[in-house]
């Protein structure tokens, strides 16, 4: 059983400055549910069985509620764990408004996770309940969640979407609906347990509450003007802090229509931006570039598209700009984690320099400095490790506080790379542990990384150390050259010297991949290509 975390001293703090509001997301089905019954909640395209699932605000509150009352026959309860690994389909709202209705934990996975990750985090975790679908993309969830059981002492129940027996989460959802509600969690209870994403390698559970997920949310709306009349696709998984926050919460807060799509299809996607009069998304950067090539061809499915936001990783500025043009809307950088959400994004306002240059500008309750190795602040412009502090900040790693990387003041180390500019935008220059020291030199890897994406064959890029025994490291370009174009490490050198870029920081080598590692949500796994350039040192 996941504890709620002391937050009093935080508590104090943001609930004087208004940036903890103790809303929690069933006030919202609750308040829907009433005044707006009929109104569309929740749209699902389930690849698997080929149906469109549309439920309204009463019809989808309908279904929390037995969902609920099956949780609560099965025994979850206050700070129980519910782990689900499910595609983007409604039952993953369901779920998750369910557990809020018990005071329950929300554990979302990964459907790409196998035995190796999952019994590692379902035993962190300590689940009691584990729901997956029967079948997602060809793979049986079921028959591995069955051989990881007896490894799982805690694991009391495996409900499977699709089942034919004992574990059909279909007949638990027969449970008759309490004639009233009761319960509403605490909003400084830990009600989401989210691992981080593996662009390192080391999953760790982050928690968060009502408060430090909802003082996110809101603002971030707000600066992006989304109402009730604005659909929102989401794409990208649910089980990350994109789509969690930014589809299922965000939708529902506004009273807007959440559309979700299971597996990525840019096509598929125009199909359904233009079906649901889809109005704004976030994702990652490959997700608007898929777009983008269809845009350009069917232009007409984005007529009432007007906002991408790319998180994940600094949109490269050629895309950004030829994305604004072909959408024909509103491109908006921004950058956050799993443990503190979208902290930095843009505004509908700024000035091409930084819509184009920067990463955004704090949420309002959030800041972020930019200090040196001794973690003293850094003077505007200057290069430095990344902290964050302030309201949407999670509330610790479950079970390994070690980890917690927050000080006494409250500053959470990022891990990246950035500067910022005298006015408070962000530009991210890199991930720590992706820095680069060639002869005792600093590389900037984005910056090289931003020219490469110009080049007309280059489809995507990514930059890593390369072990050098003279140098101590060498540059290795990993590239994804577009379509029928050709790329060759003659063709990098001859156009990054046509860009007036330095010798010294040009790759010394160059790999054409078919397609780069990445998580579920887009980032691309820099970790795996590192291990895959130190096979190629000493053969630059």
């Amino acid at each position: 059983m996941i504890q709620p975390n002391d937050v009093t001293e935080r508590r104090c703090t943001m609930r004087a400055a208004g940036h903890w509001r103790d809303v929690v997301l069933t006030d919202f089905l609750d308040r829907w549910a009433a005044e707006r019954p009929d109104s569309i909640a929740v749209v699902d395209h389930n690849s698997v069985t080929g149906i469109r699932t549309e439920l309204t605000f009463s019809e989808l509150a309908g279904r929390v509620d037995r969902l609920a009352a099956g949780l609560a026959r099965l025994g979850v309860g206050r700070g129980d764990v519910v782990s689900f690994q499910l595609p983007n389909w409604w039952q993953f709202n369901a779920l998750h408004l369910a557990a809020l209705r018990l005071g329950a934990v929300t554990n979302p996975l990964m459907p790409i996770f196998r035995e190796r990750e999952l019994g590692f985090m379902l035993g962190l975790a300590e689940s009691k309940v584990l729901v997956v679908p029967r079948v997602f993309r060809g793979f049986d969830h079921r028959a591995m969640a069955e051989r990881l059981r007896p490894g799982l002492p805690a694991l009391r129940h495996l409900l499977v979407i699709g089942g034919e027996d004992e574990t059909s989460f279909e007949a638990l959802m027969e449970t008759p609906a309490p004639s009233a509600r009761t319960f509403r969690p605490d909003p400084d209870d830990v009600i989401q347990l989210l691992y981080t994403s593996g662009t390192t390698g080391e999953p760790k559970g982050a928690m968060h509450t009502s408060n430090t997920l909802f003082s996110n949310v809101i603002p971030y709306a707000e600066r992006l003007g989304l109402t009730a009349a604005d659909p929102v696709l989401m794409a990208s998984p649910m089980a990350h802090q994109t789509g969690f926050m930014y589809g299922l919460m965000m939708a529902m807060w506004l009273g807007a229509k959440n559309v979700l799509q299971d597996v990525w299809s840019a096509e598929r996607a125009a199909d359904i931006i233009a079906a649901e009069g889809v109005a704004f998304t976030m994702a990652s950067t490959p997700f608007l570039s898929d777009l983008v090539e269809v845009a350009e061809r069917r232009p007409e499915a984005f007529r009432r598209f007007r906002i991408f936001l790319a998180g994940g990783a600094p949109i490269p500025r050629v895309l950004a700009r030829h994305a604004a043009e072909a959408l024909g809307c509103a491109i908006v950088s921004g950058w956050g984690m799993t443990e503190n959400g979208a902290m930095a994004i843009g505004k509908l306002d700024d000035p091409p320099e930084k819509i184009f240059e920067t990463d955004g500008c704090p949420l309002p309750g959030m800041e972020l400095r930019v200090v040196d190795a001794d973690w003293k602040a850094l003077p505007s412009g200057e290069e430095g490790q990344l902290q964050a502090r302030g309201c949407s900040n999670f509330v610790g790693y479950l079970k390994r506080p070690e980890l917690n990387n927050t000080d006494a003041d409250g500053w959470f180390d990022t891990g990246d790379l950035a500067r910022l500019d005298a006015d408070g935008y962000v530009r991210i220059t890199g991930r720590a542990k992706d820095i680069i020291i060639r002869g005792g030199e600093n590389v900037p890897v984005v910056e090289i990384e931003q020219v490469l994406y110009r080049h007309p064959a280059v489809q995507e890029v990514a930059i890593v150390a390369m072990p050098d025994p003279r140098l101590g490291e060498r540059c290795c370009a990993f590239v994804v050259t577009r379509e029928g174009e050709h790329f060759d490490m003659g063709e990098m050198r001859r156009f990054l010297e046509e860009q007036g870029m330095a010798r010294h920081y040009m790759p010394e080598r160059l790999e054409i991949v078919p397609e780069l590692p990445k998580t579920p949500s887009g980032k691309i796994q820099k970790f795996r290509l590192r291990d895959a350039a130190r096979t190629f040192a000493g053969n630059a």
